[in-house]
């Protein structure tokens, strides 16, 4: 039996592995029909982790192509999914700082009860990624669909984001507060792989429900004034139609202040 004097996931112990199985083992067992593999946990995390960096490129790739795609045909705009795709990222990249700050460099790891630095199991931030995605998509699409459909009832940009953030700030940061205190449970665990899930997703969630979803969103969203909600005329005649969020309200309260609304009485004595 074999033992990396190395880490399992240190560039020595990978080519250590690919040194045994290119050049030692098939030069000790010949020519004949025997074969030889190496196994054990170092082994196993190095293929994990090789296989894993060669497919996250296009694992994010297709997430972020897909929630930009499907928030562009839900907003009928371009900057509005384009910078939800990016602010996530902003929130995903902490909760990849936080882990590694800890787990790997040991800051603040007596707090989670971890006594040495751990490696980072290759397959947590893939899994984390799409966690966190879905959870911040979760917050974007519930505080835009307020903004949108005010935007489409009085065609104000600034008012509709006053209103949308003033009706959703309590809802979003109240789960998230609920959310963050489910997961920091988990970074108390005595497995460490537990630990990363939780942590990660803590930070994720916090961040993203108070600087990314309170602060740069109402504040970009600001800046940018009505091409919010700017849409080519090719694109939106080639994007399907479907009840897209607010419209159907905001055509109702049309409707009903243009048709609906009873006469004004007049003052008495007039």
């Amino acid at each position: 039996m074999v033992f990396a004097t190395t880490g399992p996931q240190d560039r020595a112990t990978a080519d250590t592995i690919a040194r045994l199985r290119t050049g030692v083992l098939p030069t000790a067992i010949g020519p004949g029909p025997a074969r030889a593999h190496v196994g054990g946990a170092a082994a196993s995390l190095s293929d994990v982790g090789r296989r894993t960096s060669g497919r996250l490129p296009v694992f994010v790739a297709a997430v972020l192509a897909m929630s930009f795609l499907l928030l562009m045909l839900v907003f009928r705009s371009v900057l509005v999914p384009l910078k939800a795709v990016l602010l996530n990222l902003l929130s995903i990249g902490a909760a990849y700082g936080i882990m590694v700050a800890v787990f790997q460099w040991g800051w603040g790891g007596v707090l989670i009860g971890l006594e040495a630095t751990v490696p980072i199991v290759s397959f947590i931030p893939m899994f984390l990624f799409a966690i966190l995605f879905g959870l911040s998509m979760d917050y974007e699409v519930f505080l835009l669909s307020r903004v949108r459909e005010e935007y489409l009832r009085t065609g104000d940009n600034g008012a509709a984001i006053v209103e949308g953030v003033s009706g959703t700030a309590r809802v979003i940061t109240s789960a998230a507060l609920i959310m963050v205190a489910v997961f920091l449970s988990f970074a108390v665990a005595e497995d460490p792989s537990t630990k990363m899930f939780g942590l990660g997703l803590a930070t994720a969630i916090l961040v993203d429900a108070t600087v990314v979803r309170m602060v740069l969103v109402p504040a970009t969203m600001t800046l940018l004034g009505r091409a919010n909600w700017w849409l080519p005329g090719w694109l939106d005649r080639v994007l399907p139609r479907g009840p897209v969020t607010g419209e159907e309200a905001a055509g109702a309260a049309g409707a009903v202040g243009s048709a609906g609304e009873a006469p004004r009485s007049r003052p008495a004595g007039r």
